[in-house]
This record gives structure tokens, sequence and C-alpha cells, in this order.
């Protein structure tokens, strides 16, 4: 296993990248990699602050030559999606990123990456350490918390930015320019029970185990259609429900609000003279959701295993709600965009089911780059939720980035581009939620585009990034800061 990363070209970039992997960094223990950020800028004499936010703020001054360019801040995201294979025992508070080479790709030994957007970051720096590049008035902002609900883009305050360019580094396609995303909001839910004494007697104890699911980011990957581990479950309770007496004593399923679910488990006591066929229906729906899924998933699994009784299992009417308000809610692409051919407009993402013994908790993430049906999405989960009993609160809702046509900075990257590589992009928006919506709330004259290097399967144990799209991005950037418009 090839781990030499700063081997690699660019070679600063990839420095810093090695370092990163090195540093735990999941959302909300950011601390370590705060604190890399801020004496990497005090070991390079660069000025910079840290906001209330936990943002990352630097700044260097233009190059001889340069001083009339437009300012432009270069921003990216410090925390990185902490998933994990299942058999892989890993720490994501305390053990550093096991990154290796593999072929035309660096990935990681069994856990998410952190390419996104460690990618970002490490580009950030480069050009902070490097005098030797030619660029304008530049800025480097590290925003804190973007994966679990951008806490630090939503905490930046006005006037602290002074540029008039943003180029985001969170996009995932090399070659692609993005002029708008998604919005998004998050959809809370809780159902209150009394849990009731489990049977004493002619009862056996399952585990239900859906695994296997691709999974992915639940924006990006949300147009392929992958199977949903939470819906799949709850499809199979129900079926079970309407044939064998069951009781439920657990649910615990998904991870991550932005990830789609890749594994749901359930713990239930199925009565004795039940068991046969119990067996025989985990295993006919195991095929049934293989069969559906063959064209975008290739290792689902579906099993039921002996597991110790519990002692308390949750009352039948709470059971038959949670299971209809489950199989109800919706889940996946609502509609595609009209404007722009392939593009996912209005989705929702059934990230979380957990039971506690006392609760049912159910998160989703809503998003569209149309508030409206954004709106109209989240309050239709809403009423299936508040029809079963659930208690449901919205949060953290943002708008989306409207694409600009007409603007300054695509103009120059449009050139700078098939100036590179003798054609030119593809200009597209996304169905993620890129901190620049929210960055634009605060500064409305910003001009903004996002773009970066290849990475595969974000949010997922399968991440990775093309080694050579790496270098075409960065060299893409240094181009963009050299020949960026002038004031």
């Amino acid at each position: 296993m090839n781990k030499n990363l700063e081997a690699l070209k660019p070679a600063l970039v990839w420095k810093h990248f090695a370092a990163i992997c090195n540093i735990p960094h999941p959302s909300h223990s950011e601390a370590k990699i705060r604190q890399y950020l801020v004496d990497f800028a005090q070991a390079h004499g660069i000025e910079h602050s840290v906001d209330e936010a936990g943002n990352v703020y630097m700044r260097k001054a233009a190059t001889a030559g340069y001083e009339d360019c437009k300012g432009v801040v270069i921003q990216a995201h410090m925390d990185m999606v902490p998933q994990k294979n299942n058999d892989k025992e890993f720490d994501f508070i305390n053990d550093p990123i096991e990154a290796y080479i593999d072929g035309e790709w660096v990935t990681a030994n069994g856990t998410t990456l952190g390419a996104d957007n460690g990618i970002g970051v490490a580009a950030i720096l480069a050009i902070m350490e490097d005098d030797s590049i030619e660029h304008g008035p530049i800025e480097g902002l590290i925003t804190a918390t973007e994966e679990t609900g951008m806490d630090g883009a939503f905490g930046l305050k006005g006037g602290l930015l002074k540029g008039d360019i943003l180029l985001n580094l969170d996009s995932e396609t090399e070659g692609e320019l993005y002029v708008g995303c998604a919005g998004g909001t998050d959809v809370n839910a809780t159902l209150t029970y009394t849990a009731e004494a489990a049977p004493a007697e002619g009862y056996e104890t399952f585990e239900i185990a859906v695994k296997g699911c691709k999974g992915g980011h639940s924006g990006i990957q949300i147009v392929c259609q992958r199977a949903n581990a939470n819906k799949l479950l709850f499809r199979l309770l129900r079926k079970l429900a309407a044939k064998i007496d069951f009781r439920l004593a657990s649910v615990d399923g998904g991870g991550l609000r932005n990830a789609i679910p890749r594994e749901s488990v359930a713990v239930v006591m199925v009565k004795a003279s039940d068991v046969e066929a119990f067996k025989s229906e985990v295993e006919a729906f195991e095929k049934l959701a293989v069969a559906e899924f063959a064209a975008v998933e290739d290792s689902i699994s579906i099993k039921a295993s002996s597991a110790v009784a519990p002692a308390q299992v949750m009352p039948c009417a709470t059971v038959k709600a949670l299971m209809a308000a489950m199989v109800a809610c919706p889940d996946g692409v609502d509609k595609m965009s009209l404007a722009m051919e392939g593009l996912v407009q209005t989705s929702n993402n059934m990230a979380r089911v957990v039971s506690d013994g006392a609760t049912v908790k159910v998160q989703c993430l809503t998003r569209s780059s149309v508030r409206s049906e954004k709106e109209a999405l989240t309050d239709a989960i809403k009423a299936v939720l508040e029809m079963a009993g659930f208690e449901v609160a919205l949060s953290g809702s943002y708008d989306g980035w409207a694409p600009n046509m007409e603007s300054p900075i695509l103009k120059a990257m449009l050139a700078s581009y098939e100036a590179l590589y003798g054609k030119r992009p593809a200009v597209t928006a996304i169905h993620a939620g890129l901190e620049c919506g929210i960055i634009g709330s605060n500064y409305p004259g910003l001009d903004m585009i996002s773009f970066g290097p290849t990475i595969c399967y974000p949010h997922s144990p399968d991440e990775k990034v093309e080694i050579a799209s790496v270098e075409k991005f960065f060299d893409f950037l240094l181009h963009t800061l050299k020949n960026a418009p002038k004031k």
C-alpha cells in the first residue's frame, strides 16, 4: 500500500493534504485542524484570524504588477464526513485517515478520505505558502462544520471579506464550473412512546440487518436512485406485519443527514410458531430488493440473525404508526429540473431513524433549488409524520444560489480553461448545498464560481480523488488567479 502522497504533483497541495489526513477533523471535532491552519499562517507570516463561528481567515497582498486585479476569496471547508465500513475499527476523533495511492486515485482504507473538502483546503494553503504564484489580492476562507449544517457559513459575519470574487473549491468533477446550487432544510421528528415489557416466553429474538447499500452524498448521488437502507427496512417490517406476529424492540438506521443510508438494523421478537415463515419472508424480500436495485446496487444484504432478547418492546400502536410513516415518507428524487438536463431540482433523504427506549427520532434533509418546492416537500413530509404522531421541527433552512450567466469571473474562467486545455468546461449547477448561497446572502455583491477535482463517492468509505484531476484543478486555479478580472 503506497502511502507516499507527497511524491504526487502538485507537491505542495499533496503535502498539505497528507498533513490534513493525519489530523482527525470530523464535523464538530475541528479544534486540531483549526490549530494546524493557525500554526501554518503564523509560521509563514500570513495575516489571519479566527471568527466566532470557528472559521479561519487568511489574507495575502497582491504580487507586484497585479494590484489592479479584483480581490479573490478562495474558500473551502475544514471538516469531513466520518463514515466507515462496518467491519473497520476506526476512531474518527483520534485516528489519522489511512490514505493511500490506488492506481490513478487516492483513497482511504475502509473510511471516508476527506478529499471533500481537504483537497480544497490543501490548495488554499499551497497558494498561501508559495510566493512565486502571481495573483491579485487574495483571501483564504476555511469554514467550519459545513457537513452537518453549514455552521461556519451561517456564522460568517458581513464586513470580514474584502474581495469581489469567491472561488468555492468544493465541487467534485474536474472540467465543470458550478454556477448554482440547491438550498436545504432539516426535518427533525420525534415520536414519543412508553415501552412495554417484552414477552416473557413464546417468542424468539432476531436482528434484521439491511447492509451493503452504496449510500453516498445525498445531494450528488441522489440522482443515482440508490437504495435507502431505512426505506428497505421499513418496507420489510410492514410486509412482515401483514403476515407474522412480531414485536419491535429497537431500530437504528442511517447516520449523517447528508449521507444516503447504507445500513439499517431492527431488533424484533417473533412468535415461535411464525419463525420459519419469518425467515422465509426475509429471504424473499432480500431477493426482491436485489432484483429491484440490480442496475445501481451490487451488494445489498438483508439478513435475520439470532439476537439477545430485549427487556422492553415498543407498543403495537406505536409500531403500526411508525411503519406507516416510514413507508409513506417521501425519499429520493422528487422533481428533475426542466431548465438544466440531468439536474435534480428537488429531493429528500430519509437519513436517520433511531430509537432509544422512549422515543423514535427521524431526520431528513430536503433539498431544492426552488424555495417554494423545498417548502412544499418539507410540508408534505411534516404532514405524513404528524399524522403518525410525531412532533416535527424544521431547522437550518437556507436558500440556493441562483446562476448568473453574465458573471465576469465565469467569462474569465471559461477563457482560462480553454487557453489551458483547448476546450470549454461544462457550466452547470449542483443538487448539493454549497456554501456559496449562504455566504452570498451576507455578501450580495460577490461574483461566485464553484469548481474542484474529480472526487467519486464522497460521504462514503468508497470516496476517492483522481490524481491527475488534482493537478489540472490546481493549474486552472492558478491561471484563474493570474487572469482575474480587473477592478
